[in-house]
């Protein structure tokens, strides 16, 4: 055998050398592909169809991987109702497990802490820090009670030999629930990989009664570390499917973030790892963090003075572990053979499989329990006609037999199978106490008993479904207390890094030599900004770019904007004037930027060569200035300085021309003052599943915000405030109030002051913004009953004590606005046991000033303008005239003038006379 391996050994390594592309003797040869055959062809197929179907991927019929299938064996094995050492049971396991102890004990762990089939005791780890559970030989386990009823039946059990043919090991445990659903299962084999996530014990149960009865059902994962989860691209488990999971974190107070649930997959240690990572290279900002974890996670995160909370959530979730993706991937064994099925299949196997344990278990319970019948009628005939006396003269076994079985003969008629030699036999093994003491009521009394039995589970084979049915729903009443949902289920909305990034790095630029960058310290300093940001650069001569931020880059000469770069921003509008050529018209345009493809460059003007830009400005809130043109003294042009408003224009795309300004050779452009945003009031939106404001009109609008507007915010806890609307702003889960802010509208609360103890009532108005106040005691039983924010309310308030009525309060006559920190009018020292808001009094509200967007119909815009007289109602256009319509309106003045004068001259004669 030795000499086999060495020669095949030989004949692949000059394979191998062929290969290579140089033989022993040096001379170059071609490269060959060589199939691996004999041996290790056989070797390595029967290792990789070991590894896959005895090791690394659970079986569908039972869920359980081999070594969790001969742990539960073994346990079973021991189980005697009291904890068995834990080193006990892996040593058991080794009788069936051909691999070591350690491969047994963590397998065990793992089990336990899913906390469905064993009942631990000891320190078995913590599956929240990562910590490692303690030594075998120091805890200690049974099975549960759950386990007991839904895992093992030897009666329905099919076995094989174990690997040394010494013992006896299940096949499959008959597991009669979704127990690789329950539980998950994860494992690398060799050429395939298997990751089935676990699911909510209850949502199974459900999933299973609504498939028995022809409903449909839809299963998603839930984790034992809680999180939230967005499952919407499941694909039911499928290959190709992903899962996203968050970490919960809320805002502790203004400068502390606590995070007390983590995703799945992660520890707390991995995560705060993560987190000083991301700190490290300047992602996130904070200050110190904190593990306070220990039954229940608690991360404190302590941030540093003048930074978001809101921002610094967002960004958690961009840069580390508070966000994961999973990749499901659902394959087990089925027929010894690998398949690829969804959770939604794998759930209805399991059903159906669970329906034919149930039903062979009702069929060996009948087949019990008519042998119990057919033997205690033959018990009872035995000694109710003493059949027994007809032996005592037989003097061989044969001759007893035959005496019995002809006594029974005449009395055997409602039997229904016939008697057996084994029946003959079982009736000589009674005792003669037992015969002594025959009561034949008692006998009766016993056989209708089972005759009732079998008549129910009779009942049960031919309603078998109804039967699978109930026994889900009492398991669920017996074991589903305690297992309720862990992991919220939510829609997440994409965070964008490069709008949640901290300012880590510092912008530069150069702008004559044309270079941008954060190593130009020496240069002009541009702004603060992310390592991840992109840069929009404007130059001189009317070209645009989009660069990658880098230590230093160039970007093209005479640079006269750079800024950081918002894609999809539809508020920046920039104002531009430019000269099409060295000598051409020159031209006025405003747009805006919301998509490029980096580092292509973009012209801006007409694309002539040596063209260039009088002006230009970034306005972040579409601002539009009025500017000065002056133009050269040339020639016989005699208007050489007005001025124009960029509010006249629309605001179009980057690439059209722009409406011209004149034919002449601009001098400069200066700007003369400052204009207001021509930009329509923006629509903002609550989506409620996702918790955060949007544009895309998802859930409830909140309004139209113009740039003042401001957004009103209660909650349960007693904090108000109104802020400026901000899309990556997070809310508090007890919020009960999210509005449009009006600053002169009241607002109105009933509530209980726990320091008092009674219950005020009282009236204000936000004195300060962009500040949260409580206008509540800050007592600790202090609570908020109802908040009202209407002009008008009127509230009914039902007390606890029934002989007290219900009372109907107008809010507005009880008591007059005051400030926020009044305590209000005393209402009541009766508890109050609901407070429920009516119909609000009639109350006429003043409108909305309508903001409505500039446009210019002209699509150019000509510098020899005069403006005709229109009514003063309307605002004066620019309009184009003719040289013929100029010489009439020029005689048209120079009449009226002379009317005016000879008037005038009229007007002082008539004086004169008088």
């Amino acid at each position: 055998m030795s000499e086999e391996i060495n020669e095949n050994e030989e004949e692949l390594q000059k394979k191998v050398d062929q290969t290579d592309g140089v033989s022993d003797q040096g001379d170059v040869v071609e490269e060959t592909i060589t199939k691996v055959t004999g041996m290790y062809k056989e070797w390595f197929l029967e290792y990789a169809s070991y590894v896959i179907l005895e090791r690394a991927v659970p079986s569908l019929e039972d869920g359980l991987k081999p070594v969790q299938r001969r742990i539960m064996h073994s346990m079973k094995d021991l189980d005697d109702g009291r904890y068995n050492k834990v080193a006990n049971i892996v040593g058991h396991t080794m009788q069936y497990h051909p691999h070591g102890d350690a491969s047994i004990a963590d397998a065990m762990v793992q089990i336990g802490q899913k906390e469905l089939l064993i009942d631990m005791q000891g320190n078995w780890g913590n599956i929240l820090t990562g910590d490692r559970a303690a030594a075998s030989r120091y805890i200690e386990a049974r099975l549960s009670k759950f386990a007991l009823e839904v895992v093992f039946n030897p009666k329905t059990t099919e076995w094989k030999s174990s690997y040394d043919g010494r013992r006896k090991e299940p096949i499959d445990l008959p597991v009669k629930f979704p127990l690789l659903l329950a539980q998950g299962a994860e494992g690398i084999a060799v050429g395939l990989s298997t990751k089935i996530l676990p699911h909510n014990f209850i949502e199974l149960i459900d999933a299973s009664i609504k498939y028995l009865k022809g409903k449909s059902f839809k299963i998603v994962p839930d984790f034992i570390t809680g999180g939230i989860a967005d499952f919407t691209n499941y694909n039911d488990g499928k290959r190709g499917g992903k899962v996203r999971v968050r970490a919960k974190i809320s805002q502790l107070d203004k400068k502390t973030l606590v995070i007390y649930e983590i995703p799945f997959g992660t520890t707390t240690t991995s995560l705060i790892d993560s987190i000083i990572k991301a700190n490290e290279k300047g992602k996130i900002k904070i200050k110190k963090i904190e593990d306070n974890t220990a039954a229940e996670v608690e991360i404190l995160v302590h941030l540093p003075p003048n930074v978001s909370p809101d921002k610094t959530i967002d960004a958690l979730y961009a840069f580390t572990s508070c966000e994961n993706s999973i990749s499901p991937l659902s394959c087990t064994i089925e027929n010894n053979k690998p398949v690829f099925i969804g959770v939604s299949e794998m759930l209805k196997h399991s059903t159906d499989l669970t329906v034919e344990l149930l039903k062979k278990e009702l069929e060996i319970q009948l087949h019990e329990l008519e042998e119990q019948w057919h033997f205690a009628s033959l018990e009872r005939i035995f000694i109710e006609n003493r059949i027994y006396r007809d032996i005592e003269e037989e003097e061989t076994w044969e001759g007893v037999i035959i005496a019995i079985d002809k006594g029974l003969q005449p009395h055997i008629k409602h039997l229904k199978r016939p008697i057996t030699e084994e029946d003959i036999v079982r009736l000589t093994e009674i005792r003669i106490k037992k015969i002594s003491k025959f009561d034949i009521d008692k006998a009766k009394q016993h056989i209708e008993s089972l005759e009732d039995k079998i008549a129910g589970v009779k009942h049960h084979l031919a309603n078998l479904i109804v039967f699978a049915i109930d026994y889900f729903k009492n398991l669920k009443e017996k074991y589903g207390k305690g297992k309720e949902r862990q992991t919220e289920i939510r829609i997440f909305d994409d965070i964008v890094a490069s709008k949640v990034a901290m300012n880590n790095a510092k912008l530069y630029v150069n702008r004559e030599e044309g270079f941008i960058g954060t190593s130009l310290k020496k240069d002009e300093f541009v702004t603060d900004c992310s390592d991840i940001d992109d840069i929009i650069i404007f130059r001189k001569d009317g070209v645009m770019s989009v660069s990658k931020i880098d230590s230093k880059t160039f970007v093209g000469k005479d640079i006269i904007h750079v800024a950081v770069f918002k894609k999809k921003d539809r508020r920046t509008v920039y104002n531009f004037m430019y000269r099409d050529g060295a000598k051409g018209a020159s031209y006025m345009k405003r747009f805006n930027v919301t998509s490029v493809t980096r580092d292509k460059e973009y012209d801006l003007t007409n694309g002539s060569k040596g063209s260039l830009v009088h002006y230009f400005s970034a306005n972040y809130n579409g601002e539009a200035e009025v500017v000065t043109i002056n133009l050269r003294s040339v020639g016989s042009v005699k208007k050489l300085k007005w001025d124009i408003d960029f509010a006249d224009l629309a605001v179009k795309g980057r690439a059209v021309r722009g409406n011209r300004i004149t034919k002449y050779n601009v001098r400069s452009v200066d700007f003369k003052s400052e204009g207001v945003s021509t930009l329509k009031p923006r629509k903002i939106w609550f989506d409620d599943t996702v918790q955060r404001l949007n544009v895309d009109e998802r859930g409830e609008l909140l309004g139209e915000f113009k740039a003042e507007d401001k957004l009103l915010i209660i909650t349960q806890s007693g904090k108000i405030k109104a802020v400026k609307p901000d899309l990556a702003m997070h809310f508090e889960d007890d919020m009960i109030v999210l509005e449009k802010w009006k600053p002169n509208k009241p607002i109105s609360a009933i509530y209980f002051d726990g320091e008092k103890e009674r219950y005020y009532i009282k009236r204000f108005l936000i004195e300060t913004t962009d500040k949260e106040e409580i206008f509540i005691s800050e007592h600790a039983k202090s609570h908020l009953e109802i908040i009202a924010t209407d002009y008008r309310p009127i509230a009914e308030v039902q007390f606890s004590k029934r002989n007290i009525e219900n009372e109907i309060v107008n809010l507005e006559d009880f008591i007059a606005v005051k400030g926020i920190k009044a305590l209000g009018n005393q209402f009541s020292t009766e508890k109050i046991k609901l407070v429920s808001l009516l119909e609000s009094l009639p109350f006429e509200e003043p409108e909305e000033e309508k903001v409505e967007e500039v446009e210019v119909v002209d699509e150019e815009v000509i510098e020899d303008k005069l403006y005709v007289e229109i009514p003063e109602t309307k605002k004066p256009v620019l309009e184009e005239l003719s040289a013929d319509e100029k010489a009439k309106i020029a005689l048209q003045k120079s009449i009226a003038r002379k009317k005016a004068e000879q008037k005038k001259i009229d007007d002082e004669n008539q004086t004169k006379l008088f």
